[in-house]
């Protein structure tokens, strides 16, 4: 049973543990294995597996370490092997860029084909969902074809690298991908992005004056308008302000190529680390008449917006340009399931929760219709983010998430010529 005493904050990893009545079995052994990714990085693969196993399935998020997570426990029930990279950049949004993240993926499915599976399937979770499209994607382009350069123009070796496509793909609970998420939720009323207290009353999102309150609020649809307008704007300014700083560092070292000076070699060295406060301020956590759902009051970060937008702990809270552009941009990232998802050619399954906090039941709608495949399946269950009851009492969502992911990958990846997941709604 799930844990009447649960934390109610799902972001992160909060609340995503395996249930205390459903660890990973038994006779299910964990080893671990350090692999170099093309780059020559280090990362770890937690590999779950009795032995025997014919079909191996990758669980990762670019920044979370998912071992305790629940969804290995479940899929080792179904019989799969399930194997969890950590991320090179564990809880680390200063250096996360999405294009280099790529690599950790590639050396986790190479890693698994080496040890003999027969089929390796990516089981997107979250920001996982994203990761996954994106690495797709890039995977079915010839090598010459990939992405040479991340949006601040660093180069990665995605060509030279081997990137195996999957055999399937699965998305449990997917968003739109990093920057878009931050899109939704950043609060577009700072004036100043060095005073996070200035703030333009006409946008502020948690005042009376304009639909808030403690219990709930109601916006109008003018006041909706403006805001989405006006997130756009804020995130464009923060792209400017990231573009800027990479052009003196790029310039600085065009410098230093014609002989330079010392300050020339300090501009070209230094990386700003800049703070972007009041990212989580999404209309939808606190309008519930927008986009209903079974959600309940509040954002993935709890019900207190004054902590968790104004807090020292949120999403993109602490970024340099890099990674700005490449994972917290809704404008400039490359990582989201609406660039990506269209490529997809691999039967793919979606299952999404209908109380969830960081993907609206419009946004469930839109990534199952930017999948690129025919041969595609969706889902819905009744559960929050991480798939906890909405209501306590309700039934436990996780095992019916393992056993269908079971039944799809017997009938889809195993056995390509039979098809009986029956679409349903355990919701309705």
């Amino acid at each position: 049973m799930v844990d009447p005493k649960q934390d109610a904050i799902t972001a992160g990893l909060r609340g995503a543990f395996w249930d205390a009545d459903r660890p990973v079995p038994d006779d299910v052994k964990l080893t671990v294995h350090p692999l170099r990714t093309h780059d020559g990085a280090t990362i770890s693969a937690f590999l779950y597996a009795r032995g025997g196993e014919k079909v191996a399935a990758v669980v990762m998020h670019p920044r979370e370490h998912l071992v305790p997570f629940y969804l290995p426990a479940e899929l080792t029930r179904q019989g799969l092997a399930v194997c969890l990279p950590t991320p090179r950049l564990i809880g680390n949004d200063i250096r996360l860029e999405h294009e280099v993240a790529l690599l950790d993926v590639a050396a986790a499915v190479s890693f698994l084909h080496a040890q003999g599976f027969e089929k390796v399937l990516l089981v997107g979770n979250s920001g996982g969902g994203p990761l996954f499209a994106f690495y797709n994607q890039q995977a079915l382009l010839a090598p010459e074809n990939r992405l040479a350069r991340t949006p601040a123009g660093k180069p990665v070796p995605l060509s030279e690298a081997e990137m195996i496509p999957p055999d399937g793909i699965v998305f449990v609970s997917t968003h739109l991908g990093q920057g878009r998420l931050l899109m939704n939720g950043i609060d577009p009323s700072v004036i100043d992005e060095n005073d996070p207290m200035s703030a333009d009353p006409a946008l502020n999102p948690f005042s009376p004056k304009n639909g808030f309150s403690g219990k709930g609020a109601t916006f109008t649809p003018d006041f909706v308008t403006r805001y989405r307008a006006a997130q756009v704007e804020r995130v464009r300014r923060l792209d400017e302000h990231s573009r800027e700083i990479v052009a003196r560092r790029v310039a600085a070292k065009k410098r230093l190529k014609d002989g330079g000076t010392q300050a020339d070699r300090m501009e070209a060295a230094h990386t700003p680390i800049f703070t972007v406060w009041r990212t989580d301020a999404d209309l939808r956590c606190w309008d519930l008449s927008l986009d209903p759902s079974d959600r309940k009051l509040g954002s993935l970060w709890g019900a207190n917006p004054a902590v968790s937008n104004l807090g020292s702990i949120g999403f993109g809270r602490l970024c340099t340009a890099d990674s700005w552009l490449s994972t917290w941009s809704g404008l400039s990232s490359n990582a989201s399931m609406e660039k990506c998802a269209p490529a997809i050619e691999q039967p793919t399954l979606f299952i999404e929760y209908t109380g969830d906090a960081s993907t609206f039941p419009q946004e469930a709608q839109s990534i199952f219709d930017w999948i690129g495949t025919s041969d595609k399946q969706r889902l819905k269950l009744a559960g929050d983010h991480h798939g906890r009851p909405v209501n306590p009492g309700d039934p436990n969502p996780r095992p019916l998430v393992g056993a269908a992911i079971g039944e799809w990958v017997a009938q889809r990846v195993i056995d390509q010529t039979a098809y009986s997941l029956k679409e349903a709604s355990h919701a309705d």
